[in-house]
């Protein structure tokens, strides 16, 4: 293949297998890495192995890249994915296998492969580095590379170099106002949209929600600013319902499942997004909406911030404990969650406004 100067040296391989399961977060995180390699590299063709529930969330997807969507427990035992090597060896007949999973599921898949003859590679996750940051005593407080990086260490170990060249799954600008039209009006130029998505998978994510509603409380006291509440799971529908009927500014976008390409188009047209650490902020990051995000247990150091997000707008304190947790589901060593009930409102606020500004900065 004729060298260009985001393609890799040379045509390796024809056919790509590439699989990521697990959270929706982890599996968001994929994109910009994946869309940047199938995009420097237009004459191989790549399939992506995933949840179904998640294949969705490809969005414009590059036209070298088919996105297979599974039910992991339609393959459970060594059996079942004996069975899911055969059926994508017929369907795909790939010649690598990049495992960016990396748990025992994949790599015994990736096992079926390498007797096979296909050249198989996975994901360093960089564990030991995770456990000296995250232990009790004698913390290595230092940044680890990010998980966006360790996924393109395992395409540059199998042969594949390329730069970032994903902006935003709408091609870095926001999507048509057609595309959500059945959730909301257009955005006008003298409204700040704001997204708040207050919930996280474990409680060491998640700011007090007492806490969460004096913010959007605040933010309804502003003229102009509309806000829409993300979260699932009928115990987060009942809050949100409470805030919507509360607040007359904020829509609660969990009365009904709108699917992601509506969601992400609105999301691309809102200025900012106040989130967790949680798969929200990957999915703001997806349509290049910069996230106010709250740590808890958990920190930007773990290499799990948002893509392109800007760590100045983490909110986050500087206490000895953090972080205790790689993915925030350990209980609370001091018992009182002080990393998440000591950050203020103010600081939000702060940040939110800060943030606002050099969005619209960027805009203009």
């Amino acid at each position: 293949m004729q060298k260009t100067e985001n393609s890799s040296d040379s045509r390796i391989f024809n056919r790509v297998l590439i699989t990521r399961f697990s959270a929706l977060g982890d599996i968001a995180m994929t994109i910009p890495v994946v869309y940047s390699v199938c995009m420097a590299n237009p004459s191989v063709q790549f399939m992506m192995v995933t949840q179904k529930i998640a294949a969705s969330l490809y969005i414009n997807s590059p036209n070298n890249l088919t996105v297979k969507g599974i039910v992991k427990e339609d393959y459970h035992g060594v059996i079942g994915l004996f069975r899911l090597f055969r059926e994508l060896k017929k369907e795909f007949n790939p010649d690598a296998f990049v495992d960016l999973h990396s748990v025992i599921r994949s790599i015994i898949l990736g096992i079926f492969f390498t007797l096979s003859g296909v050249k198989y590679k996975r994901i360093d996750k960089g564990r030991r580095g995770k456990y000296a940051l995250t232990r009790p005593k004698n913390k290595h407080k230092f940044p680890l590379i990010s998980s966006r990086a360790r996924y393109r260490e395992v395409f540059n170990r199998i042969g594949f170099n390329c730069k970032d060249l994903f902006v935003s799954i709408f091609g870095g600008k926001p999507a048509d106002n057609s595309l959500f039209s059945e959730i909301f009006a257009p955005h006008q130029k003298d409204e700040i949209w704001i997204a708040i998505a207050p919930f996280a998978k474990h409680k060491g994510k998640i700011y007090p929600l007492d806490k969460m509603e004096k913010v959007i409380e605040k933010i309804s006291g502003k003229p102009g600013y509309k806000q829409f509440l993300f979260g699932s799971g009928n115990k987060e529908k009942e809050i949100l319902a409470k805030w919507e009927e509360k607040y007359p500014n904020a829509l609660s976008m969990a009365k009904e499942k709108h699917g992601f390409l509506k969601e992400l188009a609105l999301l691309s047209n809102c200025n900012a997004m106040i989130s967790m650490d949680s798969a929200n902020m990957h999915l703001a990051s997806l349509v290049n909406l910069p996230v106010v995000s709250i740590w808890g247990a958990t920190h930007p150091y773990c290499g799990f911030m948002g893509w392109r997000q800007d760590e100045k707008n983490a909110v986050q304190l500087d206490i000895e404990c953090r972080p205790c947790s790689v993915f925030g589901n350990k209980p609370c060593r001091r018992g009182d969650y002080k990393c998440l009930n000591d950050i203020s409102l103010e600081m939000i606020m702060l940040t939110l406004e800060r943030t606002i500004t050099k969005s619209k900065q960027n805009n203009e």
